[in-house]
């Protein structure tokens, strides 16, 4: 123990071999489907994003961290839930190239499961639901006394975070079919059930977990339960930071796309108008001939 703190380190057999077949199948996934690198090069920052989320999952999940989020700070908690919702979810799609999945989405039961799954409302509910009921008082406090069970529910929320960014930047384009507006609604309504139970933990003042064990050094400091768990909903604001992140460039993309649009109208338009000229003029010579 340091200043309080405990900083065990806790080894989830769970997390690990996930951890193990996630870079597996990564890994086996890109020498079999990377046949020909002169058509298909691999980008570096693929590959970059893949061990940066696998290295911040281990942060999270294998350090200390998780011991004092599974036992002293909802602070620490909210910190994992963040990271791995946010940075580390983001991280594996970008880290994902179109080639790596399209000999999967050739079969016809993936890649129906895959569309059902990743249509924005199901993906959006499903993330939601997933968060919102493992915090539930109850079926939260007995994952904190289980480390299994807790990393179950940090591993359910990395997956169905999956789903809920894929229609924003998940590979396999042209299977998303979300407009640059209807990817803005997306991503502001998306967030409100989180950001609702955000303020909850901030503003209502009422301790929900009371499993924790604050260190006697944090209250000398004043670092009380409600304080705790106010700065733990304070975290869960970022995703909500982040989604206004993401809308500004959908919207000024979708401003390019009106403008490309427009300068193409334009062309037909003129296009149409010398047809027209073009097409009176000879009306005109036969005529005169």
């Amino acid at each position: 123990m340091l200043n309080g703190l405990n900083y065990t380190w806790h080894w989830s057999p769970i997390t690990l071999v996930g951890l193990v077949i996630l870079c597996l199948f990564y890994g086996v996934g890109i020498k079999l489907t990377y046949k020909d690198k002169a058509q298909t090069p691999l980008p570096k920052y693929r590959i970059l994003a893949f061990v940066s989320a696998i290295l911040l999952l281990v942060l999270v999940l294998l350090t200390p961290l998780d011991t004092i989020a599974r036992t002293q700070l909802f602070a620490a908690h909210m910190m994992q839930a963040v990271a791995i919702t946010t940075l580390c979810a983001p991280l594996l799609l970008v880290a994902c190239p179109d080639w790596l999945l399209e000999p999967l989405m050739a079969r016809p039961v993936f890649r129906g499961i895959f569309q059902a799954l990743t249509q924005p409302l199901v993906a959006s509910i499903l993330f939601n639901l997933t968060f919102l009921i493992w915090h539930a008082p109850a079926l939260y406090n007995a994952a904190l006394a289980k480390g299994t069970l807790y990393h179950v529910e940090m591993l359910s929320f990395l997956l169905t975070s999956l789903l809920n960014w894929w229609p924003l930047i998940g590979p396999l384009r042209p299977l998303r079919k979300l407009s640059y507006p209807q990817q803005m609604l997306y991503a502001f309504l998306d967030g409100q059930p989180v950001d609702i139970f955000a303020f909850l933990l901030v503003f209502t003042g009422v301790v929900f977990y009371k499993h924790y064990a604050i260190p006697p050094q944090f209250m000398a400091w004043g670092y009380s339960a409600v304080a705790d768990q106010t700065i733990g909903g304070a975290f869960l604001l970022v995703p909500g930071l982040v989604d206004l992140v993401v809308m500004s460039p959908l919207f000024f993309l979708w401003l390019g796309q009106i403008e490309r649009q427009a300068r193409v109208d334009d062309v037909r338009r003129q296009e149409e108008e010398e047809a027209r000229l073009a097409a009176e003029s000879m009306e005109i010579e036969g005529a005169e001939t």
